[in-house]
C-alpha cells in the first residue's frame, strides 16, 4: 500500500502556487463569466432604463397638459377681467351722476311710491 499508485493526495503545491500566482479558473472560463455577468446586467438595465424612459414619457404629458391648463385658465381669468373692465366703464358714468345729484344737508329721501312713502306721507299730513 505504500507504492507510489497509492490514493494519498500528493502534497506538493501545484508550481502556480508555488510561485504565488492564484488561476483558478482558465481564461476561457474566466471571459464565459464576465460574458454571462454583463449579459445580467444587461437585462437588468434594460428593465430599468424601459421603465425610466416611461417615466420620462408620463412626465412629458402631465407637462404638456398641464400647460394647456395653465393657457385654458389664463384665457378664462382674461375674459373675466374683461368683463369686469365692462362693467367698471358701464357703472362708471352713474356713480358720477349720483354725487351729483347729491341733496342739500338736513333733507331726507324719500321715496316717492310703496307703502313706507305712502305711510310717511300721511303722518306729515294728519
Amino acid at each position: 500500500m505504500d507504492s507510489p499508485t497509492s490514493a494519498t493526495p500528493d502534497k506538493t503545491p501545484p508550481p502556480d502556487l508555488a510561485l504565488g500566482k492564484v488561476n483558478s479558473k482558465p481564461s476561457g472560463q474566466v471571459e464565459f463569466s464576465a460574458e454571462r455577468f454583463n449579459s445580467s446586467v444587461a437585462r437588468l438595465t434594460s428593465n430599468s432604463i424601459g421603465e425610466l424612459q416611461g417615466l420620462v414619457s408620463e412626465l412629458q404629458k402631465m407637462q404638456e397638459f398641464l400647460t394647456s391648463e395653465v393657457a385654458s385658465v389664463q384665457r378664462q381669468i382674461d375674459s373675466a377681467l374683461g368683463g369686469i373692465n365692462i362693467i367698471v366703464e358701464t357703472i362708471g358714468p352713474w356713480k358720477s351722476i349720483a354725487s351729483s345729484q347729491t341733496l342739500p344737508p338736513g333733507t331726507r329721501n324719500v321715496r316717492t311710491g310703496g307703502l313706507a312713502a305712502h305711510i310717511e306721507q300721511r303722518n306729515r299730513v294728519g
